[in-house]
């Protein structure tokens, strides 16, 4: 098919174009908003305070902040696979639409637990900063039970506090001090408010 001809099939017949144009404009109108509300450019960085944009990753935020990760690795150092470039950023884009239609549904729950996936991604990335400590000393010196480093266990079935803590409910951390997230309302629309 030509290309002209794919011209011809696209364009709605007259009668139709102002209601199509008016469609089209209703719906870049409310994806640009929706856009702009969610913070989407921040999702392709590795801020910490990206996830924050969402008021339930406070208590994760709070405790990976005081914990003995906080400011020495990203959410994404820990959270994102690390294998290639484009493994990567389709993983953030699978979760993260997962976290946007939770979180827009209103259906997360009172405490976060991590998925089968990232399970695995956490458990690799452990293993590839940690490496150096893996096979330096074993838990049963500490446990008396004869598993070592690595041994079909992941590691914060004995790391239980790092980095977030046992505790990640909402309510686990009242008076936890975050970035103040980006107010959605324009400027010029506050102003407006003002008057």
């Amino acid at each position: 098919m030509k290309l002209k001809e794919l011209f011809k099939v696209l364009i709605p017949p007259y009668n139709w174009r102002m209601a199509v144009a008016v469609s089209f404009g209703v719906l870049v109108g409310i994806g640009a908003t929706a856009f702009h509300l969610s913070n989407a450019t921040s999702y392709l960085f590795d801020d910490p305070a990206t996830c924050v944009n969402c008021h339930l990753m406070t208590p994760h935020y709070a405790t990976w902040m005081k914990g003995s990760h906080g400011g020495k690795v990203t959410c994404n150092d820990c959270h994102v696979p690390h294998d290639n470039i484009f493994n990567t950023y389709y993983f953030k884009a699978k979760d993260g639409m997962r976290h946007a239609t939770v979180f827009t549904t209103r259906t997360e729950p009172e405490i976060i637990a991590i998925k089968e996936a990232g399970i695995k991604v956490v458990q690799e990335n452990c293993k590839r900063c940690h490496d150096h400590q893996i096979n330096s000393v074993t838990a049963g010196v500490f446990s008396e039970r004869s598993f070592s480093h690595g041994d079909d266990r992941l590691c914060w079935d004995c790391h239980r506090e790092i980095p977030h803590g046992r505790i990640n409910s909402q309510t686990a951390t009242p008076y936890a001090t975050i970035p103040d997230q980006n107010n959605a309302i324009p400027e010029w629309l506050k102003k407006l408010q003002v008057k």
